[in-house]
């Protein structure tokens, strides 16, 4: 098993979908890896050789993926809410943070719903 910045690859799966696997590495990087490690993008994870793996291992270590990248993220994040921009402060409440509207939809930040009671009508008094 193919195991790259603590992260075990799919072995059943081509290296160009496997590597997508860590975080911060997509479809474009991915295949800018497996390039610059001389692997073919469509080899299956089983069939890699060691050598590969090592290769692939120097090439990812070049750039920011996994606890490193989360991490900078969290920071950015929370720099945002300390600073208290717009930005951080929709982060702070939770809810979308790029001009989304929020009238309907938006459940994905907001959460589930939390129902309101409706206003009662007044008595008529006799």
């Amino acid at each position: 098993m193919a195991r790259i910045a603590g992260v075990d690859l799919p072995r059943n799966k081509r290296g160009v979908i496997s590597l997508r696997y860590l975080y911060g590495i997509g479809p474009t990087l991915a295949a800018e890896v497996l390039a610059k490690a001389g692997v073919d993008g469509n080899k299956r994870v089983a069939q890699w050789t060691d050598e590969e793996i090592a290769r692939i291992r120097q090439v990812v270590s070049e750039y920011k993926v996994e606890g490193e990248l989360r991490s900078e993220v969290q920071l950015n994040i929370k720099r945002l809410m300390d600073i208290g921009c717009y930005r951080g402060l929709r982060h702070r409440r939770g809810l979308p943070v790029r001009g989304q509207r929020t009238r309907t939809n938006a459940r994905t930040r907001k959460g589930r719903r939390k129902t309101v009671a409706g206003k009662k009508k007044a008595v008529a008094k006799k």
